[in-house]
């Protein structure tokens, strides 16, 4: 799997953004941040960032912010195979520095990784993936 960031790991349209708002099957809420995540058919990851005046007032902050996102998904894109996400920023996201910034989505993506084994854990009572034979 390529590390890049391409088009084709992004959300692009409005459609593709509603369909994550509308049923997300993955959650992960953050201090000052939402991922909702909902599953693709694709086998790769995709990306889409709503970071509003209203939450960070400033474009270079969040130009910047979207630039940490990016690259943070970018390294751990592996654990999100499959997933459509959307990071919804909230108002103090601009104010943590970019360490702090990476630390949190880092630990944000494992757990929506978390959430989807438990899930698929759940949703197929005795047929494992991980069966140890």
């Amino acid at each position: 799997m390529s590390r890049g960031f391409s088009r084709d790991k992004r959300l692009l349209t409005p459609r593709q953004f509603k369909a994550v708002f509308d049923s997300p099957s993955g959650k992960a809420p953050g201090r000052n941040v939402l991922l909702l995540a909902r599953d693709n058919q694709l086998g790769h990851p995709r990306l889409g960032l709503v970071i509003g005046k209203k939450s960070v007032k400033l474009a270079v902050e969040r130009n910047r912010i979207k630039r940490q996102i990016r690259e943070s998904f970018r390294l751990n894109q592996d654990c999100l195979a499959g997933w459509d996400i959307v990071v919804v920023a909230r108002k103090g996201l601009g104010d943590l520095e970019n360490a702090e910034l990476a630390r949190q989505f880092g630990k944000l993506w494992k757990r929506l990784a978390r959430n989807r084994s438990t899930e698929n854990a759940e949703n197929s009572p005795g047929t494992s993936d991980h069966s140890h034979a």
